[in-house]
């Protein structure tokens, strides 16, 4: 199922947004980006959806930004003393030599690695700790109210399903009728066929005759085809009653249903028959469609 939460947060000189989003998947396939700076970060999170999500393309992305390095800027008097006296020692050897050298300037000396440093806050190890403590309780929020759409979207999700297996069901009971009237036309076609038989066999006898008949008969009834479609019903209804995580499952009892379809079809033997066959197929990859989006 689909589903997306975003969300604001910080903590001490930093701010953050969270987007967090799923389209449908077969699996769970998790999509994080989030600052690689921040250690343990990325397997918290990954190890929290994973414990919450069974299935869906996730996709999470954390913008990690300072508010301000307001107090963190240092100026290392020592690194400044040896850079101005190694300038003044160059100026000197450049004199000496009939050299004339652009005046250095404040900006010039303070790029100078080491004079002057803004000190990031990654670098601090019980910083870095801290706020990872506070990404992960604030994602919690975040993962909360992801999990609350995928549930609204959820529930008109089982009204769709459950419209689905009405309507195989109501498709089902057409065909039980529809084998009922066949079997009373396919009893004449039987003795017909059985007095053609022996007109035109004497030899061979009644009782083998009969049998393979029966054998005919068998291979074209699909009763046992239609109990196990009303079962299957049973069982998706069940499911959808049950909730949880029902999406593989529900695949399974998907390729069944479309097992009994295509067997009905292929031993119907009767235009009515057939054409109900096809509106049941039909019927059920309209509901295996709808089953990729469940959970």
């Amino acid at each position: 199922m689909t589903g997306f939460s975003a969300s604001d947060g910080a903590f001490g000189a930093f701010s953050w947004r969270w987007e967090l989003r799923a389209v449908n998947g077969r699996g769970l396939d998790l999509r994080l980006r989030v600052p690689d700076w921040v250690e343990g970060l990325e397997m918290g999170l990954r190890k929290r959806l994973s414990d919450a999500l069974t299935r869906g393309s996730v996709t999470l992305n954390l913008r990690l930004s300072r508010v301000s390095n307001s107090g963190e800027a240092a100026l290392h008097m020592d690194a400044l003393t040896r850079v101005l006296d190694a300038l003044a020692e160059i100026e000197d050897v450049a004199q000496s030599r009939g050299h004339a050298l652009a005046p250095a300037t404040a900006a010039d000396v303070l790029a100078v690695r080491g004079v002057f440093e803004a000190h990031e806050g990654h670098a601090d190890t019980e910083m870095v700790a801290a706020l990872r403590s506070a990404l992960l309780k604030d994602f919690e929020a975040v993962l909360a109210a992801f999990l609350e759409s995928r549930r609204t979207e959820g529930a008109a999700m089982k009204a769709v399903l459950e419209g689905h297996l009405s309507d195989i069901a109501a498709l089902t009971s057409a065909a039980d009728a529809a084998l009922q009237a066949r079997s009373d036309a396919n009893a004449a076609q039987f003795r017909q066929a059985l007095e053609r038989v022996i007109q035109g066999t004497a030899e061979v006898p009644e009782d083998r005759i009969a049998q393979e008949l029966a054998v005919l008969a068998v291979k074209a009834d699909v009763t046992e085809e239609i109990d196990r479609l009303r079962t299957h019903i049973s069982a998706g209804q069940t499911l959808l009653t049950d909730g949880g995580a029902i999406g593989r499952r529900f695949d399974f009892l998907m390729q069944e249903f479309n097992r009994e379809a295509n067997t009905l079809c292929s031993k119907s033997g009767d235009a009515a028959l057939t054409s109900i066959g096809l509106d049941l197929k039909t019927k059920i990859d309209q509901l295996r469609e709808q089953v990729q989006n469940v959970e």
